[in-house]
């Protein structure tokens, strides 16, 4: 993990205000509902949170079509500001798809407002290269469940 630029870098735009995109990463039932990719899963009982600099997130990731995958995901955050930014290393272990061994990659997640609400989504995972384009569409997969759940999920303040 000592390059300098990350293989890994997506923008993405949601229609919804930062304060919820941030609470779809660091609260444990919002990420239940869109982690991962499409057909996968978090059981909720499986998921601990610490979001702050020096705390961690953990949880396990399941499909119910392979039932022997149990994809044990940490992130050990160095770098948290509320509403802002998560700034990690992310370790995966666990009985992973055929062909991926147990790795680490270090990930950074802001959150920026944008006109009208919205909110910028920008990601960075230095990754071993071979799993750049699987991660790559394994956010793809997991931003179309995120859409779905913020659409279903109203702010906790009206409009100001």
């Amino acid at each position: 993990m000592n390059t300098e630029t990350p293989q890994l870098v997506i923008s993405r735009v949601f229609d919804a205000p930062r304060e919820l995109v941030y609470r779809a990463f660091t609260d444990p039932d919002h990420l239940a509902a869109w982690w991962g990719p499409i057909g996968n899963s978090l059981p909720r009982d499986e998921i601990e949170f610490d979001v702050r600099p020096g705390g961690f997130q953990r949880w396990t990731e399941v499909n119910p079509t392979q039932p022997g995958l149990r994809v044990h995901i940490q992130i050990d955050l160095t770098d948290v500001a509320d509403g802002e930014l998560l700034d990690g290393v992310m370790h995966v272990g666990g009985r992973l798809q055929e062909g991926i061994e147990p790795f680490e990659t270090r990930l950074r997640v802001e959150f920026h407002d944008e006109p009208d609400g919205r909110t910028r989504l920008e990601i960075r995972q230095w990754l071993p290269e071979h799993l750049a384009h699987p991660s790559d569409e394994g956010w793809r997969q997991a931003f179309t469940k995120l859409d779905a759940a913020l659409a279903t999920v109203q702010p906790a303040t009206a409009e100001r």
